[in-house]
Parts: C-alpha cells; sequence; structure tokens
C-alpha cells in the first residue's frame, strides 16, 4: 500500500468509473478519505453498501467540501452543471478533473465557474466496459490504458504531476494532448466505432424476423462483439454525440467514403482491393496486441481476462 497522495478525494459520480476509482484508491492507499456523491439516493445506497467509500451524500458541495482531488465522473452534458454547484465549496489548491470523454465540451462548461486557486485540468481515462452503475466497477480496470490530459495554458505543472501520479498508481499510462486533438482522436478510434456498432445493432433489430431467431442463435460470430459495444451506457453515448459532433461527423464522413469504396470493389469483384484493405486492417489488430492494449488469445480473451463483475 502506498502513501497516500490525498488527504481527502471526492468521487461526484460512482458509476463504472467512479467506483473502480474507489475501488483501486482503496486498494492502494491513495486518499485518507474517500467521500461519494451522487444525484440518485438509490446508486448512493449501493454504494454505501458496498462500503465504496466512507462518507455519502446527495450534496455534491459537501461532498468536496476540504478536498484535496475532486473527480467528476458523470455524462459530459452535465458537467457545466456540477461545475457550477460545487465551486462555492472548492478549496484553495484543491485539484479538480473529470473523466469525460469528449474535452472541448467539458472545458467550456466547467471553466467559467472554476474558482481562483483551484486547478482544473481535465482528463479522460482510456478505459471502460458496456456494464454501468457502482456494481460494475473493479480495481483493475485502469491497468496499462491510457489516461490522457488536456491541460490548460495556465496549469500548473506541480498540480498535474500529482494528478498523473495519481493515475499512474492507479495502473495508467499518461500522456497529454490539446482538447482539440484529444476529441478528433476519439471520433475515430472511440466514437465512431461505438457509433457503427449502435447502428448496425439496431438495423438487425429492426429486422425483427431475424433478430428473434438466426441473429441472436448464431450470435457467435461477429455480431456478438457489435452488441457489446452497443449494451454501453445510452446517456452517456447520448452526451458524446451531441458533445463531439463536429469530430464525429467529420469522421463519419470519412467513413462513409471508405464504406463507398468498399461497396464498389464487392460490386465489381475486385479481389485485389479487397485483399490489400483485409491485409492493411489485420496489422492493427497485431499492432494492438503488440502494445499491449488486448491479448491475442481465442474468443478474444473476453471469458478468460475480463473481470467478473461483483
Amino acid at each position: 500500500m502506498s502513501e497516500p497522495l490525498f488527504e481527502k478525494i471526492a468521487l461526484i459520480g460512482i458509476g463504472l468509473i467512479g467506483s473502480s476509482l474507489a475501488r483501486v484508491v482503496r486498494r492502494e492507499g491513495l486518499a485518507g478519505h474517500i467521500a461519494i456523491s451522487t444525484r440518485r439516493s438509490e446508486t448512493l445506497k449501493r454504494a454505501e453498501e458496498l462500503q465504496l467509500g466512507d462518507s455519502y451524500t446527495t450534496d455534491a458541495k459537501l461532498a468536496v467540501r476540504d478536498a484535496d482531488l475532486v473527480i467528476v465522473s458523470v455524462p459530459v452534458g452535465a458537467s457545466g452543471a456540477v461545475a457550477e454547484e460545487i465551486a462555492p465549496a472548492l478549496k484553495k489548491g484543491a485539484i479538480l478533473t473529470d473523466v469525460g470523454s469528449t474535452k472541448q465540451s467539458v472545458v467550456a462548461q466547467m471553466s467559467p465557474f472554476i474558482p481562483e486557486g483551484v486547478h482544473f485540468i481535465p482528463g479522460h481515462p482510456l478505459a471502460g466496459t458496456e456494464n454501468s452503475g457502482p456494481d460494475a466497477g473493479f480495481p483493475d480496470l485502469f491497468d496499462n490504458r491510457w489516461c490522457i490530459f488536456t491541460p490548460l495554458p495556465d496549469t500548473d505543472p506541480d498540480a498535474l504531476e500529482k494528478l498523473s501520479e495519481f493515475w499512474r498508481r492507479c495502473g495508467s499510462n499518461i500522456d497529454t494532448m490539446t482538447p482539440e486533438h484529444h476529441d478528433m482522436t476519439l471520433a475515430i478510434v472511440s466514437h465512431l466505432p461505438h457509433i457503427i456498432a449502435y447502428n448496425i445493432v439496431g438495423t438487425a433489430d429492426d429486422l425483427a424476423n431475424v433478430t428473434k431467431s438466426e441473429v441472436i442463435k448464431y450470435s457467435a460470430s461477429g455480431f456478438r462483439d457489435f452488441t457489446r459495444l452497443a449494451a454501453s451506457d445510452p446517456t452517456m453515448w447520448r452526451d458524446v454525440c451531441l458533445h463531439n459532433k463536429d469530430a464525429i461527423l467529420e469522421m463519419l464522413a470519412r467513413f462513409s467514403e471508405d464504406l463507398s469504396s468498399l461497396q464498389r470493389a464487392i460490386r465489381w469483384g475486385d479481389g485485389d482491393k479487397l485483399f490489400d484493405l483485409f491485409t492493411r486492417t489485420r496489422a492493427i489488430r497485431r499492432s494492438i496486441i503488440q502494445a499491449g492494449q488486448d491479448i491475442d488469445v481465442p474468443d478474444f480473451g473476453r471469458q478468460v481476462v475480463e473481470h467478473p463483475i461483483k
């Protein structure tokens, strides 16, 4: 167990990310006190039953009082409202960060409410599953995953390093980039794949005569992996689409162009073009495995390595 980095950490939101943070903070001894706040009393009660924190409240202002680190883990569309609510209770010198999948929107929403002397450092841990809620979290969620910071021009370097050390002790690798670059990058590596998955599964559902029989029956093929993405939190992904729409629309346009090219190759029997594309994309999969972001075992390792929900 490490020496505590912070005397008090406040977690605003206790879904998959928040509850996983609570577990790893407890395991690694990263804080003397974990304060948990969420707007729904039922969720808060479940977090207390799981003993995820040391104090529990539906009043976010109370949770952040005297906190050295405040982590906002809510759908990105709610970021501004949360910042406005907690701002008067944030202590001078505290670090305020978030875990949202879009960064330009979060910066625009939260920045106007940040009090002088509070270090606002937007962040995004690239980790998750299709599950949500306090029961879904587990302490190994961030192991060897990337946490990206999008520090603002006046960010205090000591505060950034302390927050980086916190995430390193949670198991993450650290990178920094501008909010604009983050949003464009995530649009292709995360947002577009989820949108495609939602669309494919929705198309299958529209074909009700197929969905009720063959699609479910034979879902051990590629369709199953699309359903895993399409089972992600609807509120979170609604907000991602609304708050990163420019980058997502740009990626969708590029994807549509490439899809049309693929369609032509299939229509005209251009086997060489198909083979070249499939060879190139196969190499991407191998690169991901070599980078340690997945493992090369049967069934993608889902049944072997994914942490069970407790």
